[in-house]
């Protein structure tokens, strides 16, 4: 009876092992049929699963089923069906653009959502990989490459987008170049525009505008330049109410008449770009999309809000994915905001020093007592989607872009990853602790010392080494 039991287990085992290897084949077979090397793939399959497998026989019968045009067809036919069934983002990707304000796609973060982040995100990232840092080249402070070869030159060629124009910022701040230039202009981002192809995937033409953090000594200053002005960026209405760090505003609307690459102010080059842009593409489905990281999310907030101040997004929904920024204006610009539908989606890292400030003690979360006593209090703006990385060797790590976005790729997997115990203990410990003495003292020491090694750890004149985060 025990034999007959152990006989009858050990062939269920089996049955249900072949299906498995069955299914397994089978969709790696389906996965190969396009290319030109589908023989020699399929032997060296067949030998993989052999050699890993303690039944080599099971293996090679799942092998030859899988392998068969029937077994090829019942793959495609269940795929067809579950993309059928899946939501596709030309059909819902008003919602990924926030037109319900994100709700329910953040906790936990919707699949499509996160791959609209990362993908945006990589837009960024190009523009740190194509920024000239090399005081000996023409083109120091400017794009290393050509606006039909930037993408390719990264590695992104394949994006469906075209650049149209190149940004370029003037920090109002004088500061020598190591290579004796004395232009102010550097260039930050650029414009881009996705292709008939990219189109039917979007649901939507896309128009992109991908700005980049502080990398020079100049931006670092204005930065830190963080008394509150009016932004008066309404033509109707100059809103003394509404205020931004001057820094940004300065960014946002100096420009640099010595400069051989751009003319006119950042705000000018973007909104000339993009109104262009919407006239050329009229007849279309539009959206603008806004991304940037650290100064450059700033910039893109501003934008966002200057073209809601224009009434460009009651035709046209503007989005923007801010990784990493700081605080852009105060109480009046959140309100404002708010008011005009700008929608933003703050990617943050609760390790970054940088998306605490300015503001570390007056901000949002005491705002009573700012009101109280009419003191100065600066606001985030949109929805958060809150990231949790840190290296001990690297302080630099917790505000890197490419850091960002490896975060973002592995964290289903960290939610359900229980297999580092010590990891998931310090974790909760410190989110216990967190929540013990979630105090204004606190919060400034922090953001204070993480601050303080971010910059230590930056060598001058030169981009932040990326290191994708790993768990």
């Amino acid at each position: 009876m025990v034999l007959l039991a152990s006989s009858s287990s050990s062939s269920s085992s089996s049955i249900h092992s072949s299906a498995v290897v069955y299914e397994y084949i089978c969709c790696t077979v389906f996965d190969m049929a396009s290319s030109v090397q589908v023989s020699k793939q399929r032997i060296a399959l067949h030998e993989f699963c052999c050699r890993r497998s303690r039944t080599p026989a099971l293996y090679g019968v799942a092998f030859r089923r899988a392998t068969s045009p029937v077994g090829v067809q019942k793959v495609a036919a269940r795929r067809a069906v579950a993309a059928e069934c899946r939501p596709s983002l030309a059909r819902m990707w008003r919602e990924i653009q926030g037109s319900d304000n994100w709700d329910g796609l953040v906790e936990p973060l919707n699949p499509l959502l996160r791959d609209e982040i990362v993908r945006y995100g990589e837009f960024v990232v190009a523009c740190y990989k194509a920024f000239d840092l090399d005081p000996r080249s023409t083109r120091y402070l400017n794009c290393k490459y050509g606006k039909k070869s930037l993408l390719r030159e990264v590695g992104m060629a394949s994006t469906g987008y075209e650049i149209t124009k190149y940004i370029y910022a003037t920090p109002d701040v004088s500061f020598p170049t190591q290579n004796g230039s004395t232009c102010r202009s550097r260039w930050i981002g650029y414009t881009a525009v996705s292709s008939d192809g990219e189109v039917r995937r979007l649901g939507r033409r896309d128009i992109l505008v991908a700005l980049r953090g502080t990398v020079t000594h100049a931006e670092w200053i204005a930065n830190f330049m963080s008394a509150l002005t009016p932004a008066r960026l309404d033509p109707n209405d100059p809103r003394p109410g509404v205020k931004v760090e001057s820094g940004f505003l300065s960014l946002y609307t100096s420009y640099d008449s010595s400069s051989r690459f751009s003319s006119g102010s950042c705000r000018e080059q973007m909104l000339a770009e993009v109104s262009r842009i919407i006239n050329t593409y009229k007849d279309d489905y539009l959206s603008i999309t806004l991304a940037g990281h650290s100064m450059g999310s700033s910039l893109a907030v501003l934008f966002g809000y200057d073209l809601a101040e224009l009434g460009l997004n009651q035709a046209t929904p503007v989005t923007v994915y801010s990784f990493g920024g700081p605080r852009v204006g105060d109480l009046g610009f959140k309100e404002r905001c708010e008011e005009l539908g700008v929608k933003v989606l703050r990617v943050v890292n609760v390790n970054d020093p940088i998306t605490k400030m300015p503001g570390v003690l007056l901000n949002e979360h005491l705002r009573a007592v700012a009101e109280r006593y009419e003191l100065p209090c600066y606001a985030h703006v949109g929805v958060e989607v809150a990231l949790d990385f840190f290296q001990m060797n690297n302080p630099v790590h917790v505000h890197d872009m490419e850091a960002y976005l490896g975060a973002l790729k592995c964290r289903p997997k960290e939610a359900t990853d229980h297999g580092n115990s010590g990891t998931n203990l310090v974790s909760k410990a410190r989110r216990f602790w967190r929540g013990q003495f979630n105090f204004v003292a606190r919060q400034w020491q922090e953001a204070a010392t993480h601050l303080g090694n971010l910059v230590k750890s930056l060598r001058p004149g030169r981009q932040i080494e990326p290191r994708v985060h790993r768990r």
